[in-house]
């Protein structure tokens, strides 16, 4: 094998794991599960079926990512943080598949500990939900967002640090600019 699994977990037949992958204590992957390489599954996470994980995400303890969820590249999952894919789950009406709505989280994306991401939504490129918040809506690409329900409250460098007003990042000196209410890095200067 060229992945790592846990002897406490379950990785059902029919699902694909990259080079390189971890999976750590009580994980289940289930059939047709899609994980890519070089990812890292902390303890009791639950991959559903048909699921599709891109390449270098971490996904941290406690997490479920339930069908219809997909995760591009180097997406960051922090612990105990909520996926959802039906908006008006009933127990005695089950939707199955049908009902489920998709919610892409695009690459380099992180999400805190304990938010909660409502189905149907996309997580922007490098965007950063806050530890608690509630995503409800679309994220632009490099969003900070924070609280319940989740708003903007600035924006973030690819480096992962909040942006001042001249948009200049104080750690890896990445300049930014705004075009049409969207957040585009400068070119580097030669």
């Amino acid at each position: 094998m060229s992945y790592f699994v846990h002897e406490s977990s379950y990785v059902d037949d029919g699902s694909k794991i990259g080079e390189g992958t971890k999976i750590w204590h009580f994980c289940h992957v289930q059939k047709g599960a899609l994980i890519g390489e070089n990812c890292s599954l902390g303890q009791n996470v639950n991959v559903a079926d048909n699921v599709v994980i891109g390449n270098g995400v971490k996904i941290q303890n406690n997490v479920s990512v339930y069908q219809g969820v997909t995760l591009e590249d180097y997406v960051f999952c922090g612990p105990s943080m909520v996926f959802t894919n039906d908006l008006t789950p009933r127990s005695k009406y089950p939707k199955g598949v049908a009902g489920y709505k998709p919610t892409l989280v695009k690459y380099g994306a992180s999400i805190g500990a304990n938010a909660t991401i409502v189905c149907g939504n996309t997580i922007g490129r490098w965007a950063m939900i806050a530890a608690g918040a509630v995503v409800t809506g679309d994220v632009k690409d490099h969003a900070l967002m924070a609280g319940v329900p989740a708003r903007q409250i600035g924006w973030v460098c690819e480096c992962g640090v909040p942006l001042g007003d001249d948009l200049e990042c104080t750690d890896c000196g990445r300049i930014y600019h705004m075009e049409d209410d969207h957040l585009v890095e400068h070119p580097p200067l030669s």
